[in-house]
């Protein structure tokens, strides 16, 4: 069987530099001169193949530029994501991002066919607990209510009462109108979250590798070298790290800060890609460039992209009696946070 890195290079003409010139204008000062007759031929061919296919490209906020910016249809945060996959009249949804991000667009859409372009782009948070785990801690503490980050399993989805997003997690909290909740299974998430609401919090010890790795001395290196600069900080990072910086928030309240505020330099603590997105959007904003990648993220690539439309692959699926219970995990989320994506 042919391997994707056996896949001829396709060729940059003049045609297809013509076609994607409005493209390149925008993301100019993000991707050099140099690479865009590389990206651009992927781009044209997956753009004619979305049209045949009847296909939608839905690309998170860490996805990198020339897939945010050149192929993707609909964008924006886990919250967004899954707000965006329930509405699509699309027959196939590629999912460009990590593998419970599938799976969730896969439990809103069970009759269109919905594609991850890489198997193995998986989620260390996602990785760190099972729905065995959520069963044993409803014996643990009865009656008390689970609410499970989307970062996580569909098996686990199914476990719980409710998801939320970082936009959305306190508002889905404290719908429960519950004095105690099981939060899962983002800890520092968690413990941002306990600081917000007066309902207890039980966490669980799971991380994400990116957020988890920058730490409060980093931060204040970037205000030593750069005096003026405004740090934006996920509710992922752990609490010494969210103490140091201007504003917390999630990945869409980020974007809407610097689209509101309109800082000179800004420092955004979270996945690398994240701030090459936004600076296309803000060519008169400062980015100082944290390099904390995602490398399960950055296994989404445009020949990747276009093999997964060419072949059909890999199409996600969940088991119906799972996707059933997510599903509705899924959906009271949804309803809770309407209107709460920044």
């Amino acid at each position: 069987m042919q391997s994707i890195s056996a896949t001829p290079v396709l060729e940059y003409t003049a045609q297809i530099a013509a076609a994607t010139a409005p493209i390149f204008e925008r993301v100019k000062h993000v991707i050099p001169q140099v690479e865009w007759p590389v990206h651009a031929p992927y781009i044209a061919e997956i753009e004619r193949l979305k049209k045949e296919r009847n296909a939608v490209v839905l690309a998170h906020n860490y996805q990198t530029p020339e897939i945010f910016h050149g192929v993707a249809d609909l964008s924006g945060d886990s919250l967004a994501l899954a707000r965006l996959a329930a509405e699509t009249d699309a027959d196939v949804i590629v999912l460009c991002g990590v593998h419970f991000m599938a799976e969730t667009a896969k439990i809103l859409n069970p009759g269109k066919t919905v594609l991850i372009p890489d198997l193995k782009a998986g989620c260390s948070l996602a990785e760190s607990i099972t729905g065995a785990d959520v069963r044993l801690l409803r014996q643990r503490y009865p009656g008390v209510p689970v609410v499970t980050y989307v970062n996580t399993s569909a098996e686990v989805k199914a476990e719980c009462d409710i998801c939320c997003t970082s936009a959305n997690a306190v508002e889905v909290v404290e719908s429960l109108g519950a004095e105690r909740v099981i939060f899962l299974p983002d800890e520092y998430l968690g413990q941002y979250v306990a600081t917000q609401t007066d309902v207890e919090l039980i966490l669980w010890q799971g991380h994400c590798e990116v957020h988890e790795r920058f730490t409060a001395a980093e931060i204040r290196s970037y205000r030593s070298g750069h005096q003026d600069v405004v740090v934006l900080a996920h509710p992922e990072c752990p609490q010494d790290v969210l103490a140091e910086a201007d504003y917390v928030g999630s990945t869409s309240g980020m974007i809407g800060y610097v689209g509101d505020h309109k800082p000179s330099r800004v420092v955004m603590i979270t996945e690398c890609s994240m701030s090459d997105n936004v600076a296309v959007e803000h060519p008169d904003v400062e980015f100082v460039r944290p390099c904390n990648l995602c490398p399960h993220m950055k296994r989404i690539t445009l020949p990747k992209i276009l093999h997964s439309l060419q072949t059909m692959t890999h199409a996600v699926e969940v088991a119906p009696q799972v996707a059933e219970r997510a599903r509705r995990s899924v959906e009271r989320m949804l309803e809770v946070g309407r209107g709460v994506g920044r």
